[in-house]
């Protein structure tokens, strides 16, 4: 019994690793590369949104992004070559460190 709860706990343990292997990316190497490839024109330096959707807090995971960046709806196309996947990491990895703006209750003359 406690043979198949260890095999168990194993495979779970492998399980989660896996899930786990997505590159988590540089924020301050993403800042630097979403600045470089002109990211920033239409979605705002802080990702905030311009032309361009609201990229931060809460950004997208790197797999959706990634897919996104490779075949995009409404902006140019990044392939790997200009944009790799790690790079689309530390990009990501650099939105997630973008703070969520203060709640509106907290701003008194929007509460006049």
């Amino acid at each position: 019994m406690n043979k198949i709860v260890v095999a168990v706990f194993v495979l779970l343990a492998c399980h989660a690793q896996a899930q786990n292997s997505t590159p988590s990316g540089n924020a301050e190497k993403g800042k630097s590369t979403f600045m470089r490839v002109g990211c920033y024109a239409c979605h705002g330096t802080a990702g905030q949104g311009g032309t361009g959707p609201k990229l931060a807090p809460n950004p997208m995971t790197v797999d959706r992004l990634t897919a996104y960046v490779r075949k995009p709806a409404g902006m140019p196309p990044y392939s790997a070559k200009v944009l790799s996947d790690s790079d689309v990491a530390d990009i990501r990895a650099y939105l997630a460190t973008v703070p969520a703006p203060p709640p509106v209750s907290s701003i008194p003359l929007l509460n006049q």
